[in-house]
């Protein structure tokens, strides 16, 4: 009677065990950017907005986090897009990162909320020729795909570095995050690549969430400052940029925030550090 129990047991767990398999596919591979370096030719390079979105990587047939994770979207939101492999961004608006995570991330459909998501596209991985000609081929292929949630980031050039730094201001006084500069002669390159570069006016950099620094004031019972740590050991306080809701549901110990910050002191401490938002789960910004 036992071993019936356990085999039946057994058959209600399987379908669980086989869906959590087809959760997980192979990790992508993807480009990735580094930081702004000045260059000699600015006319050489394509420019376009940096999204502050949800990195997702179309395979052809499903639609991938960066780590090769399943994202659950609704089946008319991919519906009639091509077989071809697809690089880009899941984005709602400027400033609306924690309702796109809040989105994409769940695995049971908010179909209202994935009505508002687009799926920019900045690039084609499987795609041979220069990022010029994939340019066209971008424009080419969301042109013809019948759906409202598939499309192209806007890509465009300028003359010189002044007119860089215009764009970068317009950009950032409209809550956008910042540029992204890719050379139009470069092939697809799989890893870090210098052909593509991101371009903001802070840093940012990511830590670990360990202790709560009690509020005073106005901020009695509540959380004044999150005690972390960076992955190099570094330890100090962020109370700066943290929302009132989060100081009274404050990230969780453990978790793991993003913050901005302008340089660092001699002793490796971000200046003027403040807090950003709670990391993506399988994500990291330094590889965006």
């Amino acid at each position: 009677m036992k071993s019936l129990s356990l085999l039946l047991l057994s058959c209600l767990l399987l379908p669980l065990k086989l869906l959590a398999l087809t959760d997980s596919y192979q990790k992508p591979a993807i480009q990735k950017a580094v930081k702004y370096r000045p260059v000699d030719d600015i006319s050489q390079y394509w420019l376009s907005e940096k999204l502050d979105g949800i990195r997702g990587y179309w395979n052809g047939k499903q639609l991938l986090t960066r780590q090769g994770k399943l994202i659950h979207s609704p089946k008319w939101f991919t519906r009639n897009w091509p077989d071809t492999v697809m690089d880009g961004e899941l984005w709602i608006a400027r400033n609306h990162f924690q309702q796109t995570l809040s989105c994409v991330s769940k695995i049971n459909i908010d179909e209202a909320c994935w009505r508002k998501v687009r799926f920019m596209i900045f690039d084609l991985p499987e795609h041979g020729d220069t990022f010029t000609q994939r340019i066209n081929a971008m424009q080419q292929l969301t042109s013809k795909t019948n759906s409202n949630y598939l499309t192209m980031i806007k890509q465009f050039k300028i003359n010189d570095i002044e007119q860089l730094d215009l764009k970068l201001n317009s950009i950032i006084a409209s809550k956008g995050e910042g540029l992204m500069l890719h050379r139009g002669s470069a092939l697809y390159h799989i890893g870090r690549s210098s052909s593509i570069m991101k371009l903001k006016k802070h840093q940012d950099a990511e830590a670990v969430v360990i202790a709560y620094i009690a509020g005073k004031g106005k901020y009695t019972g509540k959380v004044g400052a999150l005690k972390v740590k960076m992955l190099n050991g570094t330890i100090f306080n962020i109370g700066s940029g943290l929302p009132d809701y989060e100081r009274a549901n404050p990230p969780a110990i453990g978790s793991t925030i993003s913050f901005k910050y302008n340089g660092k002191t001699q002793a490796g401490i971000p200046r003027f550090a403040r807090y950003w938002r709670i990391r993506a789960p399988n994500t990291s910004r330094v590889d965006k």
